[in-house]
């Protein structure tokens, strides 16, 4: 399955933010700022294409729980901010680009 423009750019964004991987204590915030942008099933497709990359070391089950955890139990706002600020520097555009005007 081929990534669309959009799910491409932001798994674009998150290389440039994260060039070493995505450490394990950012990935509930990451996701969580992820589907404040993303549908469930554009955050799916940016974490399968990370895990495929090797830039997420977790399986497709783990992406579910993870994708789960976010929904009934929110990470704290500092951890979203830190991620936030991660991907600002790799180009992660603050409004969304989509133009949701």
């Amino acid at each position: 399955m081929g990534l669309t423009g959009w799910v491409s750019s932001v798994v674009g964004w998150l290389r440039a933010g994260y060039p070493d991987g995505i450490p394990a204590n950012d990935y509930v915030p990451l996701i969580a700022v992820l589907a404040r942008r993303l549908s469930h099933d554009e955050v799916r497709a940016v974490a399968t294409e990370l895990v495929r990359e090797g830039r997420l070391p977790v399986d497709d089950a783990d992406i579910g729980t993870v994708i789960t955890k976010v929904i009934d139990e929110l990470p704290c706002e500092e951890d979203v901010a830190r991620v936030r600020e991660r991907l600002a520097r790799g180009g992660w555009p603050l409004a969304d680009p989509r133009g949701a005007a």
